[in-house]
């Protein structure tokens, strides 16, 4: 991390986050980009993983009732309320193993290949915006009502994700709908299940690079945590009805436009 730049670049790349976490263009893409340009290095690749703590609490607060009413039916024993909670464990079952497995060529490897990153984000989009454009008859519009099958398929779309410019949510979001599920509640799928593979992220990642955290990261993990939980609570909260009303085309575009500026990028400066 260099140090002469401060707080803003952690500040920004907390913003960058809290915008692009649960909007299927890839975050992780973004900020390994935008880290790129800026000449932004945590020890590890540790930054970018723990100011995703923001963007889970985002959604605990939004959804907090939610989950509190999902507890008291799966203690009272309501199978809709078990089902969903086993499916939720599914589908971020495939993602979690090859999370743990890879971890060293991920972060070693696929981290530091912004090439990479750039071609996925162009590839990604032109897949979202041909499902997008499809004309699907739904079969399932209520995530409560998700089988545990569906679920685990979505799941290994999710585990697309682990190469940074798929999206963990552009993956399942794609999964979802064509296994039959409507835009809005694919879209309210992927906060749910990204809760407890962000969340085994950030506790493995924090396990695994205690040692590198000293206090200037410390501080730029701070900042970039706060940033990204103010900027994504206003993402969830807005984000469904958006796609309800305008689909994932605009997130298409938008990926296939940073993926060819990062090449250019790449190709001019390196």
């Amino acid at each position: 991390m260099n140090a002469d730049q401060g707080l803003f670049v952690p500040l920004l790349l907390g913003i960058l986050e809290g915008l692009t976490e649960f909007l299927p263009v890839s975050s992780t893409g973004h900020l390994l980009l935008a880290g790129h340009f800026l000449g932004f290095d945590s020890p590890g690749r540790t930054f970018e993983v723990l100011i995703q703590l923001g963007a889970i609490l985002a959604i605990v607060t939004v959804y907090f009732w939610r989950f509190v009413g999902i507890g008291k039916d799966a203690l009272a024993r309501k199978p809709g309320a078990l089902r969903f909670i086993l499916g939720v464990a599914l589908a971020s079952l495939p993602a979690a193993l090859a999370g743990v497995l890879l971890h060293g060529f991920i972060k070693g490897v696929i981290y530091e290949t912004p090439m990479l990153i750039c071609i996925m984000l162009i590839v990604g989009g032109i897949v979202l915006l041909y499902v997008d454009q499809l004309k699907f008859t739904p079969k399932y519009t209520d995530v409560y009502n998700y089988p545990p099958l569906l679920s685990l398929y979505i799941g290994l779309f999710q585990m697309l994700a682990l190469i940074p410019g798929v999206s963990r949510s552009g993956a399942t979001i794609v999964g979802s709908l064509l296994m039959g599920t409507d835009k809005r509640s694919a879209a309210e799928y992927t906060f749910f299940i990204a809760l407890p593979i962000m969340a085994g992220a950030f506790g493995y990642d924090l396990y695994r690079n205690r040692e590198l955290i000293t206090a200037d990261l410390g501080l730029a993990v701070a900042v970039g945590f706060a940033a990204a939980f103010l900027v994504a609570w206003f993402v969830v909260r807005h984000l469904l009805d958006f796609v309800s009303r305008s689909g994932f085309s605009l997130f298409a575009y938008w990926r296939i436009f940073v993926g060819a500026v990062g090449l250019w990028g790449l190709l001019l400066f390196g």
